[in-house]
């Protein structure tokens, strides 16, 4: 059983389901029609024929003409030569009955779904059968008569070409769709082309920092041979302080490496982010900022800035939800606390591990807890010097 529904989708239940309903709805009125009404009906006009038949057989027939629309995505050419074989029954075996309320219906969604899904040969032979269906409909209706055809066949032929044109449309949209995702490739081949270059010339800045500073430093300390014990001092507080920077240099560079941070704009700091939390999607943001505010190494404020960044993103999925943003400077550390609300389509995971790599790059911690929804992150970041 499973078998032979395979494929069929809801809507087309509904589709057939709709079309069986009306086409069984016309034969019961003209099981229900007596004489009487037939001839009211012929003399004001509303009928052309009387009724040939008032056999119960009419409905299962019928039911032959449109239950079949449950396959179409099969072979549509099929479906559409049962229905046209099945509307051949009816009418040698009933004759003149009314048919056009569920046939022709029948007859225009044949037409539309052979041009909106089938390629042209195919869609042509059922816009064909269609045009013979709607004959077989009208040729011996009751109610119309056949000289309704000449005024059918155009509308079938209409519903045709907007089918034609929808398909064309679909066809547009897939290849839009396909241009775009090679641009989108294309842009992020360029972008990883540009970003490798961006890494390599960083290396190679790396590279040459190392062996300046290094070089610097080690003439420094052959020259404290023989010096007086202050000025061995002053010499050594030198080397401490320019092996600090050596290394708050090295880590900028390394965490710009490893973050996709290369960029024409100033390294953003802890100044910025007033500034990052006003771009975010949510309407309510506030940053507070307590202890000794004060210039903090460059790789510190830059990782700062990219934790803070990387949590709210994460936490700004609604525009009205919330985020607190606390900075305290202390005397050896800093201390960031972000708190949002979690959205289900959040990417806080993530986004933390990307915090947590930011912050072990200078042996900092980044911890979260997620409590009814809402998130607080903290991240402790030592200063050194």
């Amino acid at each position: 059983m499973s078998e032979i529904f395979r494929g069929v989708k809801a809507r087309d239940w509904v589709l057939a389901g709709g079309l069986t309903a009306l086409g069984i709805l016309l034969m019961w009125l003209n099981l229900r029609m007596s004489d009487d009404q037939v001839r009211a009906a012929l003399a004001e006009g509303s009928m052309v024929h009387a009724l040939s038949s008032h056999s119960l057989w009419m409905i299962p027939v019928y039911a032959g003409t449109t239950v079949p629309v449950l396959w179409w995505r099969r072979g549509l050419v099929a479906v559409a030569g049962v229905s046209v074989a099945a509307m051949a029954l009816h009418v040698v075996l009933f004759g003149w009955v009314t048919r056009c309320g569920a046939g022709l219906p029948l007859a225009f969604v044949l037409a539309f779904l052979g041009a909106l899904a089938s390629e042209r040969a195919t869609a042509w032979i059922v816009c064909g059968l269609s045009v013979v269906l709607t004959a077989l409909v009208l040729v011996v209706d009751a109610t119309t008569g056949p000289g309704a055809i000449l005024l059918a066949l155009p509308i079938v032929l209409i519903v045709f070409g907007i089918g034609l044109a929808a398909r064309h449309r679909s066809a547009l949209n897939q290849e839009l769709a396909i241009r775009e995702g090679e641009l989108r490739q294309l842009r992020d081949e360029r972008a990883a082309i540009e970003v490798a270059d961006s890494r390599a010339r960083l290396s190679q800045q790396l590279d040459g920092l190392l062996q300046e500073r290094l070089a610097g430093l080690t003439t420094a300390a052959e020259s404290a041979n023989g010096l007086a014990p202050a000025q061995a001092k002053a010499l050594l507080e030198s080397i401490e302080s320019g092996s600090r920077q050596t290394l708050d240099d090295m880590r900028e560079i390394v965490g710009l490496l490893r973050g996709d941070d290369v960029a024409l704009a100033p390294t953003p700091t802890v100044a910025h982010l007033d500034t990052l939390l006003a771009r975010l999607r949510t309407a309510h943001s506030k940053l507070v900022v307590t202890g000794d505010p004060r210039a903090l190494p460059a790789a510190v404020e830059l990782s700062a800035y990219r934790i803070v960044e990387h949590l709210t993103t994460a936490l700004a999925d609604q525009a009205d939800a919330p985020i607190e943003v606390s900075v305290r400077f202390e005397a050896d550390a800093l201390e960031i606390r972000v708190n949002g609300q979690v959205g289900e389509s959040s990417e806080l995971k993530a986004a933390v591990a990307r915090a947590k790599e930011r912050a072990k790059l200078l042996g900092g911690s980044v911890e979260v807890k997620v409590v009814k929804g809402r998130a607080g992150a903290i991240a402790q970041l030592p200063v050194v010097g």
